[in-house]
């Protein structure tokens, strides 16, 4: 019997060793796949990053402006009323100037209770009436009509021109020309550092842009109870270049240059 109990368990032990053997070896990763790529930065170090800046100037051709009614009226309704019919006689004169009524748009509309300031320190404040404000922005696609129009709408009885805004209808355009500008500079000045370094210049390994956003440029035309004076002469308005801004990071892969080890 003991013979035979040494005879079993010698397998067992000689498969428990291989086991153990087994688990310690190190595992190898797999090759890549037939037709996997290697990251493009895991293939080199050594690089370059710059940044470029591009710049556009372009004259805008399309203007934005916010006329306003206000109307004082014992009644809040009264007041209301005076205003709806006074701001509808505006958009009328706009209108038969060539506006399209798709093109007016109402911004902002209050209502509110005015009073007169107290006489006494202990005096309560007396209602004077109700104030209605009405703005409404008109688009305008041809600038040469912008002082025409604005000269249009006061003359029809608008007492407020809140503001001028100027923009461009499709900025895609100039912001895209300043990115191929950030580009360019950025790309010139990776070569000059490379030049300088005595290395070559390889590969784009990554890119970022930021655009900065078109802002429509105002025009401070603020008028408050616009007199009849205004109505003799046309009003000047002279929009103002616009600039458009790109910026570019590039990061290049740099190579040894002749005479150079790798």
């Amino acid at each position: 019997m003991p013979g035979v109990l040494r005879t079993t368990l010698l397998p067992v032990l000689l498969m428990s060793t291989l086991s153990t053997v087994a688990v310690a070896q190190p595992k190898v990763p797999p090759p890549p796949a037939p037709g996997s790529t290697v990251p493009l930065v895991a293939r080199s170090e050594r690089t370059i990053r710059v940044e470029g800046l591009g710049e556009v100037k372009v004259g805008p051709d399309e203007a934005f402006i916010d006329l306003g009614m206000e109307t004082l009226a014992p009644t809040a309704k009264a007041a209301a009323e005076e205003n709806a019919r006074k701001m509808e006689k505006v958009v009328q004169a706009l209108v038969k100037a060539g506006i399209p009524r798709g093109e007016i748009e109402t911004r902002n509309y209050t209502v509110y209770p005015e009073f007169h300031p107290p006489t006494k320190p202990e005096e309560a404040p007396k209602l004077r009436g109700y104030r209605v404000s009405n703005t409404v922005e008109v688009h305008v696609r041809e600038l040469a009509r912008v002082g025409v129009l604005l000269d249009t709408a006061l003359g029809a009885g608008a007492n407020r021109v809140e503001s001028v805004r100027f923009g461009l209808s499709k900025p895609e355009v100039a912001q895209g020309e300043a990115l191929r500008n950030a580009v360019e500079r950025a790309r010139q000045s990776a070569q000059v550092l490379a030049t300088s370094l005595g290395v070559r210049l390889g590969p784009v390994l990554d890119a970022s842009t930021v655009t900065e956003p078109e802002r429509p440029i105002p025009v401070v035309a603020r008028f408050a109870m616009a007199s009849e004076a205004a109505q003799d002469a046309t009003t000047p308005i002279q929009p103002q270049e616009q600039t458009i801004q790109a910026r570019v990071t590039l990061v290049f892969a740099i190579e040894p240059g002749q005479g150079q080890g790798r």
